[in-house]
């Protein structure tokens, strides 16, 4: 089974027993972890976030869930950093394993894979040409819906803002810093946009907002500016290697630009060294850095003219390699899948849980179904159909059983699938 986590969370109490892989274990998705453990799953988890992460403090808070993670079997590393990071989480218990494996993210980065894109690289040429692709990233500041912002929008003036979704698990101190810092960031890019589309007239500039975000600021800019385009459809992948330079303040498309060798340069027009190292630090030591338009100007016409590439050096390279593994070698799917068979070797089936515990568990599961469906209608909610389409549009059955043949054909394997579709955003695949 495949598809929104969101869907998939609703159906769990209909699934025969299975082995869940779990891409997080928030506070949120630690109840439902121990859900699918009191209905017969074997939860198995990586973390989506820990590439480019908080400090260990806070990401402990916001990122594990005490309750979550003690139903978690075996955990899969993006690189030896995560694997650190999360050896010093106190309440983690000494059984549980964790595997570098690196992150099927990761595969799709490697040289032997960029075929899988290539159709959508021709595409985005023949649309756009040599275009610059500015990624941002302040859906701290800039969410979909205020809420979801580090601070609510306060009602009266002079009142203390309360947290926003984006502030779970940090003290405030460490809130209001990063919502400075990150309003800081928001401001220099609504300025930069217009300043690139008029230094460089003759090439388009493609603004790729992170998924949580409110794309209409960046609406009303494209709309004073003619080759400016606000698009955020499919994978990054593709429109990193189309690109000719990315253009971002520390996100993880820094880090995915470095390794495919994509010229990037990250604009710290502003700078706290407080959040730049401690979040940051991967991300912006791997592009190139300016700190102010003219040397952006400079930077970007070299990249241009040919006369400068990806950032590289020794020091970015060690870097890498320490948080990403599985750059050569067995893809990281095939890592985890040696991982998921061994774990399953002498067990034809996992085993059943107590009644009570199922019965808790199927009841509880279809409790919070029927409340999220509810809970959907209301205004502003996360759980609203408009918001899960935002950030996971589906994909049709003939394009997910294009993109399966041509991943088979990069990996030279010719075993047969039968792909089901059971919702626009879910799929079961079977051999």
């Amino acid at each position: 089974m495949i598809g929104s986590r969101w869907e998939i969370d609703n159906r769990i109490a209909s699934f025969p027993r299975s082995v869940y892989l779990s891409k997080s274990m928030t506070a949120r998705g630690g109840k439902m972890l121990r859900i699918m453990h009191k209905v017969g799953h074997e939860i198995v988890a990586w973390d989506e976030e820990a590439l480019v992460h908080l400090p260990p403090e806070t990401f402990f808070s916001r990122r594990i869930s005490p309750t979550g993670i003690k139903h978690v079997s075996h955990l899969f590393a993006w690189g030896q950093d995560n694997a650190d990071l999360w050896r010093q989480y106190p309440k983690l218990s000494p059984e549980i394993p964790i595997h570098i494996t690196g992150n099927p993210r990761g595969d799709m980065l490697r040289p032997e894979m960029r075929d899988f894109y290539a159709k959508e690289i021709r595409e985005l040429h023949q649309a756009y040409g040599d275009f610059i692709l500015i990624n941002t990233n302040v859906n701290h500041v800039n969410a979909f819906y205020p809420h979801q912002n580090l601070f609510m929008p306060v009602k009266r003036p002079g009142e203390e803002p309360r947290f926003g979704k984006a502030a779970r698990g940090m003290s405030r101190e460490f809130a209001e810093g990063l919502r400075a810092h990150k309003q800081a960031v928001f401001n220099d890019f609504k300025q930069l946009i217009p300043s690139l589309a008029e230094t460089f007239p003759d090439r388009t500039l493609i603004v790729r907002p992170h998924p949580t975000e409110n794309h209409e600021v960046y609406r009303k800019i494209s709309a004073t500016c003619e080759r400016v385009r606000v698009i955020n459809e499919g994978s990054v992948v593709p429109w990193l290697l189309a690109a000719k330079v990315l253009v971002h303040n520390g996100c993880t498309t820094g880090v995915e630009a470095y390794a495919m060798r994509v010229p990037s340069i990250t604009y710290r027009k502003s700078v706290n060294e407080y959040y730049d190292n401690g979040f940051y630090r991967l991300p912006n030591l791997l592009s190139h850095q300016c700190f102010n338009f003219e040397e952006l100007r400079l930077t970007m016409d070299k990249i241009f003219n040919d006369e400068l590439g990806a950032a590289g050096g020794e020091e970015r390279q060690s870097s890498i390699d320490h948080y990403l593994a599985a750059q050569d070698g067995p893809l990281a799917c095939e890592r985890i899948v040696d991982v998921l068979e061994k774990m399953m070797q002498g067990r034809p089936d996992l085993p059943k849980p107590a009644l009570l515990d199922w019965l808790e568990g199927w009841s509880i599961a279809n409790g919070r179904r029927l409340v999220k469906g509810l809970w959907s209608y209301l205004p502003n909610n996360h759980n609203r159909m408009e918001f899960q389409r935002h950030r996971f549009p589906g994909i049709s059955l003939d394009a997910l059983n294009e993109k399966i043949a041509r991943i088979q054909q990069l990996l030279g394997e010719d075993n047969k699938f039968k792909v089901e579709q059971l919702s626009d955003v879910l799929f079961q695949i079977r051999a």
